[in-house]
């Protein structure tokens, strides 16, 4: 994939990660989003490298959740 692809699908990937942290915040959603965009998660979610653009968007949610309580997330297993 090459960085523009890769660009496109941090696009389509990262706004219903917003969605759901903001159902579930009292943050309003420009905070929400400085948070995230500061985040391990989105750091490592930039990364192609790293293939967590294979998982959905509650999946990341989850991840990012985790972060938040514990300062770390675990990869789910692949079933």
């Amino acid at each position: 994939m090459n960085e523009n692809q890769f660009s496109a699908m941090l696009a389509l990937i990262v706004p219903p990660i917003i969605e759901q942290i903001t159902k579930n915040s009292n943050l309003d959603e420009n905070k929400i989003i400085c948070l995230f965009y500061k985040s391990k998660l989105y750091k490592e979610l930039s990364d192609e490298k790293s293939k967590l653009w294979h998982y959905g968007p509650v999946t990341l949610y989850t991840m990012y959740q985790d972060e938040l309580l514990t300062g770390s997330y675990s990869y789910p297993e692949e079933a």
